[in-house]
């Protein structure tokens, strides 16, 4: 099915039912690895603010219910990114061809039209089918250059047909920021590691995952898509499928509360969302520098409620947000695939659907994600334990970041390592 899709020219009638956008300033910015390419954007200002697209991959367009490559995404459930390799949940005949958002290529795409006003407030939103060209694969690292002033001429050269939109984006980004504090969500920052690797496949150097700007204009841009994508399904009182997060665990907050005394904090462990939310965050400013930093920041993250796929909303905590889903990557998430889905159906004028099989399909893909989530933490963890194993006696600085019965763990300061 993948192969026959893949070798096939988009119609002649997708052109036509299609809002045509190939003129318009569209790009994507990824890590330079990409391949699996699901997300592009453009902006635009207008009298009383911004014109923001988030254009998506119409997988839906080519992935149907009930084909084979439907029932082997359902099962899968999400694309797995180890250490050292990419399992993806579609066949790479699609996943990196057919709807992958690559440049100078025709694609058809699902596209959110979103107008807000100059503070950043969202004010309206569409969705459209769409087909669209993207000017060029942007890759985080070029664009953080180009937004700091260190891009050189042929960086300049490369972006030179988006260039002019990207001060609006780093705008726009930092008043969704300013909204976002004032929401009150939590400002939690896992640190993360980056596995380099050399040709074999070995684990040469471990360090520290860091986020540039471009990675942050991103994040808020699919946030904003995926919040509106939620809002039309809530205002119109349909069945859907929601990205939940639920208030912190009781127990937990009380355990935590009472560990994070022994270094002199407080914490209130009860009240509403808004007030669970500043305290965390007070916290966290708090211990912003200290050598308990990534210890206290690890365990508040343990409190708190894992987020899954659901058909019941009950809001999005650790985004402070009453209405959330995940539309901003089919290609890689089985849930966006069921929102594009749910979505076209009610363009179209559909309105019944199968609540308890989208619960069922919600609670497939919310498992899966975690074991998805479990084998790639391990993959990192054996890369490391790969790369630490070449340095017996060396001596590192670290700081304890964990107690068992029987041991501590302990994380290397330089490159995130633990054990």
């Amino acid at each position: 099915e993948a192969a026959a899709l893949a070798s096939q020219p988009i119609p002649k009638e997708a052109y036509q039912n299609r809002l045509d956008l190939r003129d318009a300033c569209i790009f994507t910015i990824d890590s330079a690895e990409s391949k699996d390419l699901d997300d592009a954007v453009s902006v635009e200002r207008i009298p009383n603010g911004y014109r923001l697209g988030v254009h998506i991959a119409d997988v839906s367009h080519y992935v149907k219910p009930h084909s084979a490559l439907d029932k082997e995404a359902l099962e899968r459930g999400t694309s797995l990114y180890y250490a050292d390799q990419v399992i993806p949940m579609l066949p790479k005949a699609l996943s990196n061809g057919i709807c992958s958002l690559n440049p100078q290529e025709d694609r058809l795409a699902f596209s959110a039209i979103m107008e807000l006003d100059n503070q950043g407030v969202l004010r309206s939103y569409t969705f459209r089918k769409s087909i669209i060209r993207s000017k060029v694969k942007g890759v985080y690292k070029e664009i953080n250059a180009l937004l700091d002033g260190t891009a050189d001429a042929a960086l300049q050269e490369k972006y030179a047909e988006v260039l002019d939109m990207l001060p609006l984006l780093n705008e726009l980004c930092d008043k969704r920021l300013c909204l976002r504090k004032q929401r009150g969500a939590p400002e939690i920052e896992t640190p993360e590691s980056k596995i380099l690797l050399n040709a074999d496949g070995i684990c040469v150097d471990v360090q520290p995952r860091t986020r540039g700007k471009s990675e942050c204009i991103i994040e808020e841009m699919m946030l904003l898509a995926n919040e509106s994508a939620a809002r039309v399904a809530k205002e119109h009182a349909l069945p859907f499928v929601y990205r939940v997060h639920d208030l912190p665990d009781p127990d937990k907050m009380a355990s935590f509360a009472a560990f994070i005394t022994r270094f002199g904090y407080k914490i209130k462990t009860e009240g509403s969302k808004a007030d669970l939310s500043k305290g965390i965050n007070s916290l966290l400013a708090n211990v912003q520098g200290k050598p308990e930093e990534n210890l206290v920041e690890t365990i508040a993250i343990r409190a708190m409620a894992k987020a899954v796929y659901t058909t019941v909303n009950i809001g999005h905590y650790g985004l402070s947000f009453d209405y959330y889903t995940h539309f901003t990557s089919p290609i890689r998430r089985y849930p966006d695939l069921m929102v594009h889905r749910l979505l076209e159906r009610y363009m179209a004028g559909g309105r019944s659907v199968n609540v308890q099989s989208l619960e069922d399909e919600c609670k497939h893909a919310s498992d899966m994600e975690q074991l998805a989530a479990n084998a790639e933490r391990a993959s990192i963890k054996y890369k490391q334990v790969e790369f630490m194993g070449e340095r017996l006696g060396e001596e590192y600085d670290g700081v304890i970041s964990g107690i068992t019965e029987w041991g501590l763990y302990v994380e290397i300061n330089e490159n995130k390592c633990e054990g």
